[in-house]
């Protein structure tokens, strides 16, 4: 590359560069949410980057969980939803949150008109129900209709090269 790229020819992915396009998919920082639901032993949480506005009219969000997870068959099931974007100052939720964490353990969090675990803080929320699921390859394309929502001020926490971290403009 000219600019001093590790890379100098472009490449196929395939399973034997997997890695290689990882790489390439983490030099787009992303903003991190998590995704809540009731599950059948009480709240779950679902840390995902995979986040994107749809549609303004119909409000639309979408998400795409792996379905290599756990937890997928609960969250494909949840006809109702909360999408949580995260702050600078959560950074601990996507481990909490993830296999072997503490969970909702010790945190603030209340149940909406749905039923939904929310959690407080967050600098954005997205109450939803499930409109529509579309194969995405080892993910699932998780399409939610906004109830409603709830803003608050503070700084994104991003997601880019495998870390966590903020914005610096």
């Amino acid at each position: 590359m000219a600019d001093g790229g590790i890379y100098t020819t472009e490449i196929v992915p395939d399973a034997a560069n997997a890695r290689v396009f990882r790489d390439a998919l983490g030099r787009f920082a992303t903003g991190v949410t998590v995704v809540t639901i009731m599950g059948p032993d009480g709240p779950m949480g679902f840390t995902a980057n995979s986040f994107a506005s749809l549609s303004l009219d119909p409000a639309l969000v979408l998400w795409s969980p792996a379905k290599a997870s756990q937890r997928y068959p609960f969250f494909v099931a949840a006809r109702h939803y909360a999408i949580h974007v995260l702050g600078q100052h959560q950074a601990e939720l996507p481990a909490r949150l993830s296999r072997g964490g503490l969970g909702f353990e010790g945190l603030d969090w209340q149940v909406n008109a749905e039923g939904v675990p929310t959690l407080a803080g967050a600098l954005a929320r997205f109450d939803c129900a499930q409109h529509a699921t579309h194969d995405g390859g080892d993910h699932l394309i998780i399409v939610g209709q906004v109830l409603r929502l709830a803003l608050e001020e503070g700084e994104p926490l991003v997601f880019a090269k495998g870390r966590f971290g903020g914005f610096a403009g």
